[in-house]
């Protein structure tokens, strides 16, 4: 019979381990000498020793789920309790239940984590909602649109909550911006069709205008003329690619008027000298106003000043667009500067340029390489054709580059 501190092996080959419990029958050994029987089932103790550290390890360093933990515990547990081993067993099954106690305890810290969490994620989302639907009331288009983009963002950052809840807050977020999307199309739609309407009304005054303009009535016409004047500010601005022309048909027309009218009144050239003299001081005090820094101000300014203008009457024909040229030149500034605070609140007009620039840089990019490959060929023809192709839509491409900065982009 052999033994050691934890086990025996006596006269029949039966194997035995000692626990707290009382010696339990680890197996049969029949092959060998009972000092190898013993050294046989220490190895497999050792085993069980190496296994059981190697979760610990993992349990402590690692981010191993509860439920595994506990499943590889349980096996190891089973390993013990079946006595198929020589050596401290008991130390074994309470380092598994110490390891259980560990485990336990990580769930409970993870689970309290992710309800920290997820109320944090609560707070933050429901902060969201809050801006969202402020934002959804201003009139701010394009910085309330870009901080929505910016909010949906962070949104998608943020951890999910439990199923209601997420979807009740993310209703109330998606109806904030479909709200303000609303808003916006409605502001845009009305500016549109204002803008028509303006078309409109200057459509008639220039025909009115022009059906005016080779009048012989003078005092009517003229004062009929200051009629259409009045009532062209008060229709308001049309569309950009309209308003240039409608403008300058309306005041060509005008000025065939008083053209024939003053060849007619020679005799009141000293009576327009005069009128010029109070235009050019009219024109300098114009000219104060730029550059514009408040455009409300400049705005009301330089309307005082030309109702001041309009009402001096004409000056020497050979001077008009002189004097003329600079007082235009201060409303071309004004007209300019409300362009671009226009601009700066159409977001769709920039992304407009922005496409159009990106499909004429693409087009020269091409034709540089095509051009390349023309070279390359031999084929000089081809490549000075290109070439000519190339300078149009680099000047296109160039033109849409300067509107584009336009828009501050």
């Amino acid at each position: 019979m052999s033994s050691d501190p934890w086990g025996r092996v006596d006269e029949t080959g039966t194997v035995y381990v000692r626990t707290a419990d009382g010696e339990k029958v680890v197996g049969s050994w029949q092959a060998g000498s009972p000092e190898e029987a013993l050294a046989y089932f220490e190895r497999k103790y050792e085993g069980l020793v190496v296994e059981i550290g190697l979760l610990e390890k993992r349990v402590k360093t690692t981010d191993l789920s509860s439920k595994d933990a506990l499943t590889a515990i349980e096996h190891l547990r089973e390993q013990v309790d079946a006595h198929h081993a020589v050596g401290d067993l008991d130390a074994l099954g309470k380092r598994l239940d110490k390891l259980v106690e560990l485990v336990e305890a990580r769930r409970e810290e993870r689970k309290a984590q992710r309800a920290r969490q997820s109320d944090e994620a609560r707070r933050a989302k429901e902060a969201l909602v809050v801006e969202a639907e402020e934002l959804a009331q201003s009139d701010q288009w394009r910085a309330a649109g870009e901080r929505l983009r910016a909010l949906v963002d962070t949104w998608k950052g943020l951890p999910r909550l439990d199923r209601k809840s997420d979807d009740e807050l993310w209703h109330r977020f998606s109806h904030a911006r479909s709200a303000f999307s609303k808003r916006r199309k409605q502001h845009f739609a009305q500016l549109d069709a204002q803008r028509e309407e303006a078309r409109r009304t200057k459509e008639r005054l220039v025909a009115e205008a022009e059906s005016l303009s080779d009048s012989t009535d003078w005092g009517p016409t003229a004062a009929r003329y200051r009629e259409l004047m009045t009532e062209w500010k008060a229709a308001g601005r049309a569309q950009r690619e309209h308003e240039e022309d409608l403008w300058n048909r309306f005041r060509g027309a005008q000025d065939v008027f008083f053209a024939a009218r003053s060849s007619v009144f020679a005799e009141r050239d000293a009576e327009q000298a005069e009128n010029l003299k109070l235009k050019e001081e009219l024109a300098g005090e114009a000219e104060k106003l730029l550059p514009i820094t408040d455009l409300k101000a400049a705005r009301a300014a330089f309307r005082a000043i030309n109702e001041r203008w309009e009402a001096i009457g004409h000056v020497p024909r050979d001077a008009r667009p002189r004097v003329e040229g600079r007082m235009h030149a201060v409303e071309r500034a004004l007209q300019e500067a409300e362009e671009a605070e226009w601009r700066r609140t159409n977001p769709e007009a920039r992304a407009r340029a922005a496409g159009l620039t990106g499909q004429l840089q693409a087009a020269v990019d091409r034709l540089k390489g095509q051009i390349e490959q023309a070279r390359a060929q031999g084929n000089t023809a081809k490549a000075e054709k290109l070439e000519r192709e190339l300078e149009g839509r680099q000047a296109l491409l160039d033109q849409a580059l300067k509107g584009l900065q336009e828009f501050g982009g």
